[in-house]
């Protein structure tokens, strides 16, 4: 039988749950456990496929297809989990679910509440995890903040849960946050407050872990744990880190927070290995060489909105070539308004345009697109970032001034970029989400990276390149280098006579990880820091 970590959070949002929860998962499996790991969203919405990334930061897409929360990218890139929709419920999915069980009729005729159903429902996906996984330990984050109502219905499940499932069971983690006031002292009031919120709801936490950017002496800890109902050796602290937030993991075991959580699990003989932290960090603290890449994007887009590309950078900065790391972000709507543009892209040795949604600043990416063009620099485009290839191809090479996307501009006279069943091609006319095979072309340089002919990489889109005009863009120097294996649509583009500059369709950053990065982010940097060179 599985057994169980909850971690929830209070005073703020944002103290870094989702990190803190991979973190632990991290350790456990770095002590030979199977791990699994679920984040419960507050939202009332299905999934988080059509949550504004303003709101919520990128749409993390699973293998199976999944839309899910910007956690599950960090759950996947701490662990060796293969995430599923399993791994992220929504309390809209629960409703969903529970109405339609009323629908179908399996309550008898009882009148549907939140009690017993809603709570019955989170509880199930919870156990059903636990099942399905054959995991060791799974690790539930309860998203939002304890006081916050939306957080009412997972905090009573888990209450239930707790009791259900006995004290050996299950681990109650609370992250809250220390503040540092004026003069530089610390407050416990906010953290005791906060777990007092949590005990209103009937659960008792046995770990806490506090965030503060100072550290935290040991009489604090007396202090918290006094108030809090916990020992003071159940009071770790998550500090601010200087360089990534792979430290983490490394911070936690010599908190010696994993045997504590092996000791209240009554979990034995567990001996945890973190070399490949350890030697993350070296690699971090020593590098041979500097990269400055350009991330173009909007402005609002430029945090946790590519969250998902700036890891994979760093992954192959730091262990696929040994460097120092520089993100320059670039914001699209203000590089459309300059005629300047060579100030933006000063010392920079690579461009990188992600995947975006709307018309807003469109002009500044194909201006980025066109800088790396002529100038030589390597460049990766992702999803609209490959499309913009196309796009710049048509209207700066071809001269169809009015080249665009039907996403855009749907009387377009030349629409490179449209939906398959605008194209007349074969299409079942929805969203392409989750793996799917991709064949290459063998004499490009897409097969150099991957050294295959056929792969298997995520995929979150809906427009794609028209076939029609594939003749028009080899005449001018760019190429077909992949197509999709299930309909032959058009999956990557390589522009002739350039150092390096690929576009893909698929998205190549779901999957890179800090001690395996994509091959293809590996390539692209390995490229950026040889230009910078010249």
């Amino acid at each position: 039988m599985s057994k169980y970590i909850l971690v929830t959070s209070g005073v703020c949002s944002s103290l870094g749950k989702g990190v803190a929860s991979s973190a632990i998962a991290s350790l456990l499996e770095s002590s030979g456990l199977k791990v699994a790991m679920m984040k419960c969203d507050p939202y009332i919405n299905v999934d988080a496929g059509n949550i504004s990334p303003y709101q919520h930061g990128e749409v993390y897409v699973t293998e199976d297809g999944a839309e899910t929360d910007l956690d599950l990218g960090n759950f996947s890139r701490f662990t060796n989990i293969n995430l599923t929709n399993e791994n992220c419920i929504s309390i809209g999915k629960v409703y969903e679910n529970v109405i339609k069980n009323e629908r179908a009729g399996r309550y008898n005729g009882r009148t549907v509440q939140v009690i017993p159903h809603i709570t019955d429902e989170i509880k199930r996906c919870i156990r059903h995890l636990g099942t399905t996984s054959g995991a060791d330990v799974v690790i539930v984050e309860i998203g939002g903040t304890v006081g916050d109502i939306e957080a009412v219905p997972y905090l009573e499940a888990s209450r239930q849960f707790a009791r259900e499932m006995g004290k050996e069971n299950v681990v109650s983690i609370h992250l809250t946050l220390i503040p540092v006031i004026t003069g530089g002292e610390l407050k416990s009031k906010p953290t005791q407050n906060s777990v007092k919120q949590l005990q209103q709801v009937g659960i008792q936490p046995d770990i806490l872990i506090c965030r503060c950017e100072a550290p935290v002496e040991e009489s604090l800890k007396k202090k918290i744990g006094l108030f809090c109902n916990v020992s003071a050796e159940s009071v770790f602290v998550s500090p601010d880190v200087e360089k990534s937030i792979y430290e983490l993991p490394v911070i936690f075991h010599e908190q010696n927070l994993d045997s504590k959580i092996l000791n209240k699990l009554k979990i034995m003989n567990r001996t945890t290995d973190v070399h490949q932290w350890t030697d993350f960090l070296n690699k971090l603290n020593h590098p041979e060489s500097k990269v400055t890449i350009a991330l173009v994007g909007k402005k609002d887009y430029l945090d946790n909105c590519y969250k998902s590309v700036q890891e994979s950078l760093f992954h192959a900065s730091v262990t696929g070539n040994n460097a120092e790391l520089t993100i320059k972000k670039i914001d699209a709507e203000t590089l459309e308004k300059t005629n300047d543009i060579d100030s933006f892209f000063k010392d920079t040795d690579g461009i990188v345009i992600p995947g975006s949604y709307g018309q807003r600043g469109f002009l500044g990416l194909l201006k980025a697109v066109t800088y790396a063009r002529e100038n030589k620099i390597p460049y990766l485009g992702i999803d609209l970032g490959m499309q913009l290839m196309a796009i710049e191809t048509a209207r700066n090479l071809c001269n169809w001034e009015d080249a665009d996307t039907t996403e855009f501009m749907s009387n377009s006279t030349h629409p490179v970029i449209s939906l398959p069943e605008e194209q007349q091609g074969p299409s079942d006319g929805v969203m392409k989400l989750g793996s799917s095979a991709v064949k290459i072309v063998e004499d490009s340089k897409l097969y150099s990276i991957y050294n295959s002919s056929l792969i298997t990489e995520r995929h979150r889109s809906k427009y794609a390149f028209d076939r029609h005009y594939t003749k028009d863009m080899n005449d001018h120097g760019l190429y077909i280098s992949a197509m999709s294996a299930s309909d032959n649509q058009t999956e990557a583009f390589e522009w002739q006579n350039h150092p390096w500059g690929i576009g893909v369709q698929y998205h190549p950053e779901f999957i890179s990880k800090p001690a395996k990065p994509h091959p293809l982010f590996n390539s692209f940097i390995l490229a950026a820091i040889n230009c910078n060179k010249k």
